[in-house]
């Protein structure tokens, strides 16, 4: 039943999206992380609606505060994905909502975490390449 709910809550957040309704759409993405079911949802599905967002093509260089506060929102799921597995996916994408919120001490902290991990594991890795991009542009 918590499946079909965020299926639900994403199935809504993608007709938001396509009526080009911006602000709705940030508002639902941010209501959705802050909910406190969201937590209980499986780390794979919290990733996937994570992803859906941040890595959203088309979001512009200075966000407007809607996608701001959504990927505010985002911050706390993140780092409890971060603190449960330690995922060098998971501190990019911590990263990039650190970014869009305008905490770059923050971003290249969660970026070179990541790379360190990701390096110890992988270093040819295209992850680690992301990562290495990443550190460099804050």
């Amino acid at each position: 039943m918590l499946n079909e709910a965020l299926v639900a809550a994403v199935k809504n957040i993608v007709v938001l999206s396509k009526s080009g309704k911006e602000d709705e759409t940030y508002a639902t993405y941010a209501s959705l992380y802050a909910n406190p079911p969201f937590a209980s949802y499986s780390s794979a599905d919290q990733r996937q609606a994570l992803k859906l967002m941040i890595l959203a093509k088309g979001i512009p260089t200075f966000p407007s505060a809607s996608i701001v506060e959504a990927h505010r929102a985002a911050i706390g799921p993140l780092q409890a994905l971060v603190h449960a597995h330690g995922e060098p996916a998971d501190y990019q994408l911590l990263g990039i909502c650190f970014t869009r919120t305008g905490d770059e001490a923050q971003a290249r902290a969660s970026f070179q975490a990541g790379l360190d991990i990701e390096r110890a594991r992988d270093p040819q890795s295209p992850l680690c390449g992301s990562l290495m991009k990443y550190v460099a542009s804050v």
